[in-house]
C-alpha cells in the first residue's frame, strides 16, 4: 500500500495509542491498577488523525475529553511516563495521581480534566472558548450526546459563532445499550438543526482529513462511528467480532506498519516496567 506523511503520521500516533492500551491491559489484569481503567482501543484512529490535522494547520487548541481519553492525551503530545504513573496513582503522574482513567489532565498540551459527570466538558469547552476566544476541541462519547447541557452548549456555540471542534466518538453503545433503544434521532442532525456544520463519517483518517477547511473557523461537529474493543470499563471484551480500524491499517500498509507497531510495543513495556520497578 502507497502511504503518504498524513496517513503514516497518523498510524505511528495510533500505534502508540494502541500499543499503550494493551500494555494497560496488561498491567489491569495483572492488578498493578487498582481503579476502574476506560480504554480507547478501538477508538484510538479519531484521536490520532484529529491531532495530525490539527498540528499540521499549526494550531494549539484548547482540549476537553472525558472517559477513554487516554488516545487522546498521547496523541496531542502528552508525556507517557506521566500517564503510566496517573494509572498507578503516583504523586508523580499527570494529575497527580488524583484523576485516575477518567480525568486526565496536562497544561503542558492545553488538555483539561473531566470533573466526572458525563458530558460535562461540552459546556465547559463551549465557555472556555467563548470566554478566550481560542480553538478548541472536544472529544465526547455517542451517549454524552444526550445530555440535555450538552445540547444547549451546542446551541450556544453555533450562536456565537465560536472556533470549536465537537468530535463524536461513536461506538454506538452506553455501556451495553444500542443508540437505537436510547433515542430516535442523530447528533449530527441536531447540530445542523443549530445552524451548525456537521457530518457523520467513519473512523478513517482520510474521511476526517477531508473536513480539515471548516476546522475553528466555524463550529463543527464530526459524528464519526467507531468500535471499542474493550469494555466500557476494564480489560474485558464484548462477544462478536467488530471491524478494527487499526488492525485494518497495519496490514494494509504492511511491513513498514508492522516495524512502528513492534517498535512502539517494545517501548511501551520498557517504560511500564521502569515504573513499576519504582513502586
Amino acid at each position: 500500500m502507497k502511504i503518504n506523511k498524513y496517513e503514516l503520521d497518523v498510524f505511528k500516533k495510533a500505534s502508540l495509542c494502541r500499543n499503550f492500551e494493551l500494555e494497560v491491559c496488561n498491567n489491569l489484569e495483572n492488578n498493578n491498577i487498582k481503579f476502574p481503567v476506560y480504554l480507547s482501543a478501538g477508538q484510538e484512529y479519531i484521536s490520532a488523525s484529529i491531532a495530525v490535522i490539527i498540528n499540521n494547520l499549526n494550531v494549539e487548541p484548547l482540549i476537553f475529553a472525558q472517559h477513554r481519553c487516554h488516545s487522546v492525551y498521547l496523541s496531542f503530545g502528552g508525556n507517557i511516563v506521566s500517564l503510566i504513573d496517573e494509572l498507578l496513582g503516583k504523586k508523580t503522574g499527570c494529575t497527580y495521581g488524583m484523576g485516575g482513567s477518567a480525568s486526565i489532565h496536562s497544561l503542558k498540551i492545553n488538555m483539561y480534566g473531566h470533573d466526572g459527570h458525563m458530558g460535562t466538558q461540552v459546556p465547559i469547552a463551549v465557555g472556555a472558548c467563548f470566554s478566550s476566544k481560542k480553538p478548541t476541541v472536544v472529544f465526547i462519547g455517542d451517549s454524552a450526546a444526550e445530555e440535555d447541557y450538552v445540547l444547549a452548549a451546542l446551541g450556544w456555540a453555533s450562536t456565537k459563532n465560536l472556533p470549536i471542534v465537537f468530535i463524536v466518538e461513536d461506538n454506538n453503545l452506553s455501556i451495553l445499550t444500542k443508540k437505537k433503544v436510547r433515542r430516535n434521532w442523530n447528533i449530527h442532525d441536531v447540530a445542523k438543526s443549530f445552524k451548525m456544520k456537521a457530518f457523520e463519517i467513519e473512523d478513517d483518517s482520510n474521511q476526517i482529513l477531508n473536513y480539515q477547511s471548516f476546522f475553528f473557523k466555524k463550529p463543527l461537529l464530526l459524528n464519526i462511528k467507531t468500535n471499542r474493543i474493550f469494555w466500557h470499563a476494564g480489560a474485558g471484551q464484548d462477544p462478536g467480532k467488530k471491524f478494527d480500524r487499526y488492525s485494518d491499517k497495519l496490514n494494509k500498509i504492511g511491513d513498514q506498519a508492522f516495524q512502528i507497531d513492534k517498535n512502539n510495543k517494545k517501548k511501551i513495556k520498557k517504560l511500564w516496567l521502569k515504573q513499576l520497578e519504582k513502586q
